[in-house]
């Protein structure tokens, strides 16, 4: 096989739960394949470069392989290369240095968990 849906194959390689997430995704522009939006139904080969926008944070993946059956996770794992940046750890900090049970947040704490929730859409 040398190309797929774009749909399908972000639903074999399990980045999507359903297929009409990723529809829904594509649909809303989330979704660029070599840097240009893309409708559901646009063909992905080996070598392009498919970026994410996918529950408030961006993946970028080249496809290896393209699959249009859903696969087990280390197999849809070998279907792509991961060529997205790590988290910086300093966003996290903010709202992992609150301890569940430490009561309310103060003010100063809602602007830093706000600011961080701002970031992450």
């Amino acid at each position: 096989m040398d190309a797929t849906r774009i749909d399908r194959w972000l639903w074999a390689v399990r980045v999507c739960k359903t297929r009409s997430e990723a529809t829904e995704l594509c649909r809303g522009g989330h979704v660029r394949v070599d840097r240009r939006a893309v409708k559901a139904s646009a063909r992905v080969a080996v070598g392009d470069r498919v970026e994410i926008r996918l529950r408030g944070r961006d993946r970028i993946l080249e496809v290896v392989r393209p699959i249009d059956r859903r696969v087990g996770a280390q197999a849809a794992a070998g279907c792509y290369i991961d060529h997205t940046p790590p988290e910086p750890e300093a966003d996290r900090a903010v709202v992992a240095g609150r301890t569940r049970g430490s009561g309310r947040p103060t003010k100063r704490d809602r602007r830093r968990i706000d600011r961080w929730n701002a970031r992450r859409r």
